[in-house]
């Protein structure tokens, strides 16, 4: 990361003791998640986005129940990226939503990146939760309007031989896509090993992800899951793509409609050369 110092914080997080895996000595699988969480509120149908919208600015007490559920969907899993976070506005109680899953689902390290400050009713934000200790993590703004993110941790010291996990949330339309992934492209280019994932705002096979896998050394997976809306899951906003030497063991999107997304859930095993 030594060309792009626009980091905002480095605050990898304890929580809870480490928990083993394969992955820390090189080689090894890691299981992967990524969920648009809509700050712990559940959407049923279309209409819900105005007759609920209120909880986007208000507390509701429903939303701690849905973070405990999300929390425990997510304790098997070794590194989660999450979206529509909230970073502790007054609509959430307060909570650091991303430290709050952390603590609940056991995870050791944890990171979250404001991205939007609404007075203190809410700060709309990019977290990570993860099991293994980032060496650095990075945050950069992404180019259009204020508020889109991305987040890129680094797990393992040399940087020839590590592993970039990055969590990002685009923009609605496609022009300013375009240009958030062109900004991503420069990022992440000539990175070793990268995980990048997130709620991309386009479908698999839109000209963003064609662009982006042209651009770097990301590869789609080539299967469609669909995760929105949540509901009657139609299209495939949410994604996981990695490098080549990472190999896809499983790919899924997880039937549990607490937001207006669904989670996508990815199995990887990484290249025995790689030291997390």
């Amino acid at each position: 990361m030594s060309t792009i110092s626009t980091a905002e914080r480095r605050r990898p997080t304890a929580a809870a003791p480490d928990r083993p895996l394969a992955a820390e000595a090189g080689g090894g699988s890691l299981k992967l998640a990524s969920f648009n969480i809509q700050t712990g509120i559940s959407t049923a149908a279309y209409h819900e986005y105005l007759t609920g919208g209120w909880r986007h600015l208000f507390p509701s007490s429903r939303r701690m129940a849905n973070l405990n559920r999300i929390a425990k969907l997510l304790a098997p899993f070794d590194l989660v990226g999450l979206q529509e976070v909230d970073g502790g506005g007054s609509r959430s109680h307060f909570i650091v939503q991303t430290e709050y899953l952390a603590h609940q689902g056991g995870f050791s390290h944890w990171h979250n990146q404001v991205n939007r400050r609404i007075g203190n009713i809410a700060l709309h934000s990019n977290g990570l939760l993860s099991r293994l200790r980032p060496f650095s993590v990075e945050d950069y703004a992404l180019p259009g309007m204020p508020g889109r993110g991305m987040l890129v941790a680094r797990f393992g010291k040399r940087p020839e031989t590590a592993l970039y996990v990055c969590v990002a949330h685009l923009a609605l339309s496609r022009r300013a896509r375009l240009k958030q992934l062109a900004f991503v492209g420069e990022i992440i280019r000539d990175l070793p090993h990268v995980i990048f994932m997130g709620d991309l705002n386009c479908a698999h096979d839109s000209p963003e992800i064609r662009y982006l896998v042209a651009s770097t050394r990301v590869c789609d997976p080539l299967r469609e899951v669909k995760t929105f809306p949540s509901w009657r899951p139609k299209v495939m906003l949410d994604h996981i793509l990695v490098t080549p030497e990472i190999r896809v063991d499983k790919l899924r999107a997880l039937n549990f409609p607490c937001s207006d997304h669904l989670p996508i859930a990815m199995d990887v095993t990484l290249p025995a050369g790689l030291r997390v």
